[in-house]
């Protein structure tokens, strides 16, 4: 029964806020790797006795773990002791709780008079568990036994002693034990702070009104969460994006139908494609509400209602349909340790079904990516190997209806920090050369998207691993909304500037040698709104601080700029005939040269008939009968030789085409 008493309610909700973001501040204070340290990728939470997140941080580390179903881990342990703490990174053991290898979780339960009363839960995303590249995450891995070591929960403390053979497993499997032995103890402080944290609570409040107090504070949390969806239009709303160059060359489609019913939201995945043979898969087993498939919704509900409690309670009227061998619903042992990049897709593939209903209160497309650039080498001073985080590399948010984006950081990975140059160059011997924002990058709009970040990292040791995991939108670029344009794509380039400059594309491992540079121009955010709408004075700022060139203002936004100095009469000559633009969504060439070929029909047409096949070749199938399509289309010039009807026929004959040989 929820408690009636609002005043203790927003008393207890405040309580359990700090404490979260206490044990958050410990390991920020505490940790080793500049991953944990620096960017911020890592979390703290309170869960009930069931598993669900009561308590996550706001303000310190990774703040997108509501709907983290920890259930299946608790449950593992058979028995709880005081003073256990359990150790685990499996993704195909804990039920969806972890989604990739490095992210290292501890859970340790929190006792009052022989019973637990809550969990409490911390994670650091490892710079390095072993696996075939240095940081463990290779797009190209196509099973998981190739992303490192695997670890079912376990108990690594039991009944307050440590399990040393358990620890000397995860450190002897990883390239820098000594860094995930420092982040591990800050971990273990931050739980140890939760838990006195709790007895505080239970001292001052008693252990029944503790309880009762979890509990109602995830249904105040459902309660505002259902009056947000209750105000959303009722009806079905489709949406669809892609990552790009998946296995074969051929983009990854996510595909969502966004049904509103009342209160309740319903996300069906059927249309997006099968599980790929590369490490974009998300294991969510199709637990509801997941939390790699709600981060969009969460987000749109704080916006709404400020004032919503941050738990896992404001999404239990969100079911989901994830399809088994789906990429969001991979079989074991799939490879997932770029699924990052898949679920910043997913938010965008959210966005724009949510958009269809709220018209005016969703933002254009971000920039869409967190790249995270690693680098190893050996430390000739010790003969040591080096891993470490050089930057996270985002780009610019996505226009917002009333607001440009912002540059230099997308929405969907808000809570990543960058690494000042100064730490990178200090612990890695290289050197950063440039560190800024991108140059015309930011879609125009009536408010421009978020301008992208220009980055160029200069080697200065022999033989050195490049890594550069979850680069996206270096083909399809972030979408424009009600008129804006689309963000400019990412791009990478070796040497940039010198006789050897060579365009890079995606890099999964790239070995570099002293004095070559890596260039990183990262997307802009899409922009919202007709561009000629846009305040002349707001394009002159732009042009002066030097995030749009002239030539650029004169072209998207009809604004006349000479000698850095607005021209007035030349500017309305350009406006004067504009044709007003409100175009749903602008989606750039390059994906609407690909949906020229590839409409919805055909691509679920495919995915139907992949259906009738083992998993291990709907993968193999899907591109096959992908290049011949493609084959029969360019060699008749037609707009569509193949239709959808035809595609399970096609496919067939393909199977039997390969049998034969």
């Amino acid at each position: 029964m929820m408690i009636t008493d609002k005043v203790f309610l927003e008393i207890f909700n405040n309580r359990i806020q700090a404490a979260v973001e206490e044990m958050a501040n410990v390991v920020l204070r505490t940790g080793f790797t500049a991953f944990v340290k620096e960017t911020g990728d890592f979390g703290t939470y309170l869960l009930s006795p069931e598993g669900e997140t009561f308590g996550s941080p706001l303000d310190t580390g990774y703040n997108l773990s509501l709907g983290i179903p920890a259930a299946a881990a608790i449950q593992a342990i058979g028995h709880w002791q005081e003073g256990d703490i359990v150790i685990c990174n499996d993704p195909y053991t804990t039920g969806g709780m972890v989604t990739h290898l490095p992210d290292i979780h501890l859970i340790k339960p929190y006792f009052h008079e022989g019973r637990i009363i809550a969990f409490g839960m911390c994670f650091v995303h490892s710079s390095d568990v072993g696996g075939k590249v240095p940081g463990s995450v290779s797009p190209t891995a196509y099973d998981i036994h190739m992303e490192g070591i695997r670890i079912a929960p376990v108990k690594l403390y039991e009944a307050g002693r440590p399990n040393e053979q358990v620890l000397r497993l995860l450190l002897d499997n990883s390239r820098i034990p000594e860094q995930n032995l420092g982040d591990l103890k800050a971990l273990m402080a931050a739980l140890n702070r939760g838990e006195t944290r709790l007895k505080e609570l239970i001292a001052r409040y008693g252990a029944p009104q503790v309880e009762q107090g979890i509990e109602s504070l995830l249904e105040y949390a459902e309660l505002k969460g259902r009056a947000i969806v209750a105000d959303i239009p009722d009806g079905s709303y489709d949406f669809w994006d892609y990552l790009e160059k998946g296995p074969g060359g051929y983009p990854i489609r996510l595909r969502c139908r966004m049904t509103i019913a009342g209160s309740d939201i319903h996300l069906d995945f059927n249309g997006t494609d099968p599980q790929v043979r590369a490490s974009f898969n998300i294991p969510t087993h199709n637990q509801q509400g997941h939390y790699m498939l709600v981060p969009a919704l969460i987000r749109y509900f704080r916006t709404i209602d400020p004032t919503i409690p941050w738990n896992s309670g404001m999404i239990r009227m969100v079911s989901n349909d994830a399809p088994p061998a789906s990429v969001l619903n991979p079989e074991p042992m799939a490879a997932v340790g770029a699924r990052a990049a898949t679920f910043i897709r997913v938010m965008d593939v959210i966005t724009g079904a949510l958009s269809q209903a709220q018209s005016r209160k969703l933002p254009a497309a971000g920039a869409g990516q967190a790249c995270i650039v690693m680098m190893a080498m050996t430390d000739s001073s010790n003969g040591k190997k080096k891993v470490g985080v050089i930057q996270p590399i985002c780009g610019g948010s996505g226009a917002r209806p009333m607001k440009d984006g912002i540059d230099g950081m997308d929405f969907a990975v808000g809570h990543l920090r960058n690494i000042p140059a100064e730490t990178v160059e200090a612990e890695m011997p290289v050197l950063i050369e440039r560190y800024g924002l991108r140059a015309d990058s930011a879609g125009a709009g009536k408010y421009r998207g978020g301008s992208g970040i220009d980055l160029r990292v200069r080697i200065l040791s022999p033989d050195t691993v490049m890594t550069a995991r979850n680069m996206e939108r270096m083909q399809f670029q972030p979408w424009g909304r009600l008129g804006g344009g689309v963000g400019e794509h990412g791009e990478a380039i070796l040497n940039a500037g010198l006789s050897d400059e060579c365009a890079l594309g995606r890099i999964d491992e790239l070995l570099l040698q002293p004095g070559e540079t890596v260039t990183f121009l990262s997307q802009g955010g899409g922009g919202y709104g007709d561009p000629f709408e846009r305040e002349p004075a707001l394009v002159l700022k732009d042009v002066q601080s030097g995030l749009l060139s002239a030539g650029k203002a004169r072209e998207s936004y009809g604004v006349e700029v000479k000698g850095n100095q607005l021209d007035e009469a030349s500017t309305a000559r350009l406006r004067a005939n504009h044709v007003r633009s409100e175009a749903p969504f602008s989606f750039g060439s390059a994906r609407e040269q690909f949906e020229a070929m590839w409409s919805d029909e055909l691509q679920l047409a495919v995915n139907a008939a992949l259906r009738s096949y083992p998993v291990s070749l709907r993968d193999f199938l899907k591109r096959k009968t992908m290049a011949e399509i493609e084959h029969l289309n360019q060699a008749d010039q037609t707009d569509q030789l193949v239709p959808p009807h035809e595609v399970a026929k096609l496919m067939e004959q393909l199977r039997r085409g390969i049998e034969l040989r």
